[in-house]
């Protein structure tokens, strides 16, 4: 398998070079990410749990998607990318912010990520690939909210500051 490579970017998303993914995460580099979130038009969230077999968050809940664009990438290919290579969706995408945040993960690994975060909608039903993903559910706010309340550790490190700003802009 070919190793993959991460943007490195100072906080201003300004490119400064590149990285292996796996050396990104374990010096906990500054790269460019992108999260996806797609919202069926009742309002529901399709969530995914991320497949056990992930070198971190393995087992966690999260957003329909995430990922890092490639080196020459724009994050709105990137985010297309992951949603179908994860989620076996195609719908139109809308970038909504990006964010800075930094948290250590399982494994000793950091994520330190400038992330883009991306909206879509779809009437649609996901087709997961089994490598990514071990189980995934459509979830209303109300509920969403209960259990992110209740089991906050049940979600990946970038779910929550994620969702809050897409929240913020009144997406759901």
């Amino acid at each position: 398998m070919e190793e993959e490579f991460v943007v490195l970017v100072d906080g201003s998303d300004n490119a400064i070079g590149r990285a292996p993914k796996l050396q990104a995460h374990r010096q906990g580099l500054l790269h460019r990410a992108v999260s996806v979130f797609v919202f069926r038009p009742s309002g529901e969230l399709l969530l995914q749990r991320r497949a056990l077999e992930k070198y971190h968050s393995g087992g966690l809940w999260a957003n329909t998607c995430c990922g890092h664009p490639r080196p020459g990438e724009p994050p709105e290919e990137a985010a297309k990318r992951r949603l179908y290579d994860e989620m076996g969706l195609v719908c139109s995408l809308k970038r909504s912010f990006s964010f800075v945040y930094e948290a250590v993960v399982q494994g000793g690994l950091t994520e330190h990520e400038f992330d883009h975060v991306f909206i879509g909608t779809t009437t649609g039903e996901p087709v997961p690939d089994a490598r990514e993903v071990q189980e995934w559910r459509w979830i209303s706010p109300v509920e969403l909210a209960r259990e992110l309340a209740e089991a906050p550790d049940a979600f990946a490190a970038w779910f929550s500051p994620a969702l809050q700003g897409v929240l913020a802009r009144g997406v759901i």
